[in-house]
């Protein structure tokens, strides 16, 4: 049960938030409709600034290790918690795909789709094609993607089977995957069985949330699968590395296994 102090923080911490993105809208789509100034540096820029302001907002602390890629390149980040594209957008600027559920929120959604998302139904044959192709459109356009390939979130040590369907679009395109693992310290930043507004109260209702972020060396080969595995290995290895001795929730079911 969630103490009510911590309900008033999560709450004012979501009021704070939304202020912040209306007053970033009014500003710059009344902007971008009479000078047309969009573009994707542009909207990595504005990103980043409000990025830049909901971290402290949030008590979000990250330790990073490995820099971004000079180059275009897939993204691909296990799948932890609602603040993942946050903290990942921090320091790669990329468009992401996220699920279609974030569209049905409305000041979100419109500040989404001005700094870069592309909508992807995982129910949906279709959609989950077209995405695929509108994801190689924007990779061969020059402008990295972030994609979480597990398909959904995953609160258990062991990595779900990443999907294979964007490592054969990245060897077939000629561009390399760049594998990123995020973890996070508590057990409550893990999203598990609640709702959008269940979850950002739970993470969010305690002072501080500590977050590792480790970007990984770029990775090719000449088969899709093979490069699906070679980059899944090389990320559960990271999993482990991250928790040993950190003392998280993670860390202790480690330590029941052993």
């Amino acid at each position: 049960m969630i103490n009510p102090l911590s309900y008033l923080l999560a709450a004012i911490r979501i009021i704070l938030l939304i202020v912040i993105m209306a007053i970033f809208l009014l500003i710059y789509i009344p902007l971008d409709l009479v000078f047309k100034i969009s573009t994707p540096e542009r909207a990595f820029w504005l990103r980043r600034l409000y990025i830049s302001l909901a971290i402290p907002i949030l008590g979000i602390r990250s330790k990073v290790s490995g820099t971004p890629y000079d180059g275009t390149a897939l993204y691909v980040c296990n799948h932890r918690s609602l603040s993942d594209p946050l903290i990942v957008s921090a320091f790669v600027n990329a468009f992401v795909i996220a699920k279609a559920e974030v569209s049905k929120i409305p000041i979100l959604d419109t500040g989404a789709k001005l700094t870069g998302i592309i909508y992807v139904k995982r129910e949906s044959r279709g959609s989950r094609h077209g995405v695929r192709a509108k994801m190689v459109e924007t990779l061969l356009s020059g402008v990295n993607i972030l994609v979480y390939p597990e398909g959904t979130v995953n609160s258990e040590l062991q990595l779900l089977d990443y999907k294979p369907g964007t490592f054969i679009e990245a060897v077939k395109n000629n561009i390399p995957v760049v594998p990123l693992i995020l973890e996070y310290h508590n057990e409550k930043d893990l999203w598990v069985d609640r709702g959008l507004v269940s979850h950002f109260f739970m993470q969010f209702g305690k002072f501080f949330t500590k977050s590792k972020l480790v970007i990984g060396p770029p990775m090719t080969d000449e088969d899709g699968i093979v490069l699906r595995d070679k980059v899944q290995k090389w990320s559960q290895t990271q999993i482990y590395n991250i928790h040993e001795g950190w003392g998280s929730s993670i860390e202790k079911i480690i330590n029941q296994q052993e």
